[in-house]
């Protein structure tokens, strides 16, 4: 990662991104190799107790305080003091937008308020880097854009950004992406550079029918995707699939709306990337 980066890491259930961003935080040694974090190799605990801040995948705060309270007894296990807690909490409160909620028991926040408050907890020290482990899972769509637009205010006055996340619309949003699979980084680039390391042309087709088995004989193609109203397809060549693909659908009385090439989505990169590392 370089300073400055929002630096996403995606992969299938059980690749092993929470294992390896609590290893990063130095929660689980690891069996070998080193994490360096600023130039410093060692233990995440030891080298930058302060200047690093976690927020794990499970809310972890406590439900009967309040959110003030839960700020507090946060900051207290890093020693701040009152004065300095009430400057960073009234600070980081507001850009949040849980200023107006700091009495509320966190029991008694929504899913997306709490893992604001859990932000909150994770900036109270001010960390250089913040890593943060699928942070909007299960989220609402509103929650979620409202999530990542302080994480963007955030990234501008300075800080790094580690994220993982299960929703690729995220992964697009990073500066730069690492996919990982059973353990290993596959690929670790921009997302335009991960689109265009897609090996195949992708067509999206239109035809008079939503007959979702409509091109299982068609062998020439590589995969296929139905998405109710229209077909996208991986082929080997876009010249050749174009004029294969409507005598096929001319064989078979199907009307042709239209064809045309499009860009490959984070969507396809993830698919052919997790196939990959299967294979």
């Amino acid at each position: 990662m370089k300073q400055g980066d929002i630096f996403g890491l995606v992969g299938p259930d059980g690749a092993g991104k929470t294992t390896l961003l609590r290893t990063i935080c130095g929660l689980i040694t690891p069996d070998q190799g080193e994490v360096s974090i600023a130039g410093h190799a060692g233990r995440a605990s030891d080298l930058t107790r302060e200047n690093l801040g976690y927020m794990p995948q499970r809310f972890s705060l406590y439900g009967e305080l309040s959110v003030m309270e839960n700020i507090a007894f946060f900051a207290s296990l890093y020693s701040l003091d009152k004065q300095t807690l009430r400057q960073r909490a009234e600070e980081i409160l507001s850009l949040t937008d849980l200023i107006d909620f700091k009495d509320r028991f966190a029991d008694a926040l929504s899913g997306g308020m709490k893992q604001k408050l859990a932000l909150t907890c994770a900036l109270i020290t001010r960390p250089t880097l913040l890593i943060l482990d699928e942070p909007t899972y299960g989220v609402d769509p509103v929650s979620r854009k409202e999530f990542w637009k302080i994480l963007y205010r955030l990234n501008q006055e300075g800080m790094t950004v580690l994220v993982s996340t299960a929703y690729m619309d995220e992964a697009e949003q990073c500066s730069r992406v690492a996919f990982i699979n059973r353990g290993k980084i596959c690929a670790v680039d921009t997302p335009a550079g991960l689109r265009q390391s897609f090996p195949h042309p992708l067509l999206e087709i239109r035809a008079r029918t939503r007959d979702p088995h409509l091109f299982r004989d068609l062998h020439y193609l590589l995969d296929v995707s139905f998405y109710g109203y229209k077909y996208q397809v991986a082929v080997p060549d876009q010249a050749e699939a174009e004029i294969m693909i409507a005598q096929y659908l001319s064989d078979r009385d199907v009307e042709l709306l239209s064809i045309r090439p499009v860009a490959p989505s984070m969507e396809e990169v993830f698919v052919l990337l997790a196939e990959k590392a299967v294979s």
